[in-house]
């Protein structure tokens, strides 16, 4: 695998950004501010190596973007309702960042930090320290995030996190993708399948209420492959409370520990197919409703909403005030250990 290494100045101190290409030509780039992914080329039906995941044109411009874009949020992805949440008894308050809610860790979160570089034999290890009470969180967590890029274009994921005091941890990827090609427009022609049977409730801030909908007879039903067009403007309250697709699905016959297939997307254009797998319960799938305004592409324009979609496995949002969802708790003594894989085809 052929590795490049560069660096970048920001306002947070200097980016490292790590290209891996492998046999066939295809590559990732990955940036230490917020163990991201910033580019990534894989061919199209007919050999076309092109990059299919949005990203900026200044690698600066990744810090406290509004979309998180290709980034690691953290120390805990998606929202928290009220930024509130108790362990032990204990009553702990959160930056609320997106009114009245908590999101991705908060304005310093982890997408927003430069994190230590390693490149390792088949890849990169990303690693943060987040001290004590760092957003309010509690206990010292050790993060470490790798990411492996394989000859045959598959780009795996794996998160770990260890604390020296009970704490929650919900760690993703919040990579859009394109698959006709990072500036060729909204993706909504994409065809989408999500292996799930129902999806999680939020009421009009996208805040769970912690019961679940059946996707039967729904717009958010994706059981069957189909266009993500086709439904996103329909007459349903929670596509209208979320400009689109902002949900969490949860996915079909969970088991922890074991990683299965959870979305498939497919440009029938360029004959590229994404299919993300994770050992996570909830996939949540984000149409890029509110990319308008976002800094600058490789094109020289900023994103418009729709022109990426984000497919995010993930425990519950707002888990931590639903004791029923599964536990996204960390105690010393434990490492926290998720998985997500992004496998690239064509058809």
């Amino acid at each position: 695998m052929y590795k490049k290494l560069f660096n970048h100045p920001s306002p947070a101190g200097e980016i490292t950004l790590v290209r891996l290409e492998n046999a066939g030509g295809s590559w990732v780039e990955l940036s230490s501010l917020g163990a991201g992914v910033t580019a990534l080329c894989v061919p199209d039906r007919n050999g076309r190596i092109r990059n299919v995941a949005l990203g900026y044109a200044d690698p600066a411009s990744y810090l406290a973007d509004g979309p998180c874009m290709g980034k690691t949020p953290g120390r805990y992805a998606n929202r928290i309702a009220g930024g509130h949440f108790q362990l032990d008894g204990k009553e702990f308050q959160l930056p609320v960042n997106l009114p009245p809610n908590h999101l991705h860790g908060g304005p310093e979160g982890f997408q927003n930090r430069i994190w230590e570089t390693e490149v390792t034999e088949d890849g990169v290890l990303f690693t943060l320290r987040s001290a004590d009470g760092d957003m309010g969180y509690p206990g010292e967590l050790t993060v470490r995030v790798r990411y492996r890029w394989s000859d045959d274009c598959v780009l795996s994921i794996e998160f770990e996190a260890t604390t020296t005091a009970p704490t929650i941890v919900n760690l993703t990827n919040h990579t859009y993708w394109n698959l006709r090609g990072a500036d060729e427009g909204d993706a909504l022609d994409h065809t989408l399948r999500v292996n799930a049977s129902r999806f999680l409730e939020t009421d009009a801030n996208l805040t769970p209420t912690g019961n679940f909908i059946e996707v039967e007879g729904t717009p958010m039903d994706f059981r069957r492959e189909k266009e993500v067009r086709r439904d996103i403007h329909a007459d349903y309250t929670p596509l209208k409370n979320g400009g689109g697709y902002d949900h969490c699905w949860a996915v079909d016959a969970w088991e922890e520990g074991k990683i299965k297939e959870d979305v498939v997307l497919t440009d029938f254009v360029s004959g590229r197919r994404l299919t993300v797998s994770s050992d996570q319960p909830g996939v949540q799938v984000y149409t890029g409703n509110w990319l308008s305004g976002s800094p600058e592409n490789r094109s020289g324009r900023g994103y418009e909403n729709f022109e990426g979609i984000a497919i995010e496995a993930q425990g519950f949002p707002d888990a931590p005030n639903h004791p029923a969802f599964p536990s996204q708790r960390l105690n010393p003594g434990e490492t926290y250990r998720r998985h997500i894989r992004y496998a690239f085809t064509t058809v």
